[in-house]
């Protein structure tokens, strides 16, 4: 990490993910659509026309107009729908997309996909946002995300159909975007963006991140935020979220997968983020990664 670089920007930076589309189209009359019960983040862009956000009998439902979206990053029980009322909107039928027509005034159009994150950091990154983000038009900061709008609208015209390829990348921008604008907020936010806001910790975050090898001990880290150890525990819990040990973890095996897809072995990894054992790096890799560091770095490194 740079030593001028803000923290949140290294976050962003360093959040791995991508994006897949599963429908690109417009929904006319009757219709609701979701993805709750797939376990997945989603992402709906409203391309012409507009709908109502429904997420859940006690929450008022949110007007979504062209140029604005919903990203859901929990497996929620939401509903997209043409009806203003939730229980209406849980009769409304599942339809087939028709293709976009953005000069109809009777439909909506919609870009829709999944995130998928990359277990470790990311995620430590994506369970400290709110389970729902909104972009609204005019939304202060995110000037730039009109002008992505823009260009996945014009992508979403080109005959044939657009490039599933372009619209995920705009999509996944998007996002960023977005996700910049949330943790720069001087609003509520755990995770690793909270600890930024507070400079002893965040200064140790910056540490952890730069020397991930170190053998870090509880100790340690609490003289460098001047506190004990049992203060320390339990105040960066709060902040984050996390447990010291937790956030380590993620950050070495952040660490090591980039080694990995450099092509370094994985015996030279496991010594690199600070593992005495191959073993035992291979056990904590499989645990954060869901897939063996030897598997990972061929996967990485074919063709």
């Amino acid at each position: 990490m740079n030593s001028s670089q803000p923290l949140n920007e290294w976050l962003l930076e360093n959040l791995t993910f991508d994006a897949s589309l599963f429908h690109v189209g417009r929904y006319c009359g009757a219709w609701h659509a979701t993805t709750h019960g797939l376990a997945k983040a989603s992402f709906h862009l409203v391309m012409h026309g507009g709908c109502w956000l429904h997420l859940g009998p006690d929450i008022a439902p949110q007007r979504l107009e062209q140029g604005e979206a919903v990203f859901i990053l929990r497996d929620l029980d939401y509903r997209l729908s043409n009806a203003a009322d939730w229980v209406q909107a849980l009769r409304m039928p599942r339809q087939v997309m028709q293709p976009l027509d953005e000069t109809s005034t009777l439909d909506v159009g919609l870009v829709c996909g999944f995130f998928h994150f990359q277990s470790g950091l990311s995620h430590l990154i994506i369970d400290a946002l709110p389970s729902w983000i909104i972009l609204r038009r005019g939304d202060a900061g995110l000037t730039a995300a009109a002008h992505l709008f823009g260009m996945i609208l014009e992508e979403c015209k080109r005959q044939p159909a657009g490039s599933n390829t372009v619209l995920e990348r705009l999509s996944q921008l998007l996002f960023i975007y977005v996700l910049r604008a949330q943790m720069n907020d001087t609003g509520a936010l755990g995770g690793l963006a909270n600890l930024s806001r507070h400079p002893a910790f965040c200064s140790l975050l910056q540490r952890m991140i730069e020397q991930p090898q170190r053998a870090w001990s509880l100790k340690e880290m609490a003289a460098q935020v001047g506190l004990s150890r049992s203060a320390f525990f339990k105040r960066f819990n709060e902040l984050s979220g996390q447990t010291p040990g937790q956030v380590l973890l993620a950050l070495r095996m952040h660490q090591a997968c980039g080694l990995l897809k450099r092509g370094q072995t994985v015996e030279q990894t496991a010594s690199a983020v600070g593992y005495q054992s191959t073993a035992a790096f291979t056990r904590s890799f499989s645990k954060v990664t869901g897939v063996q560091p030897g598997a990972y770095r061929r996967l990485q490194n074919a063709g």
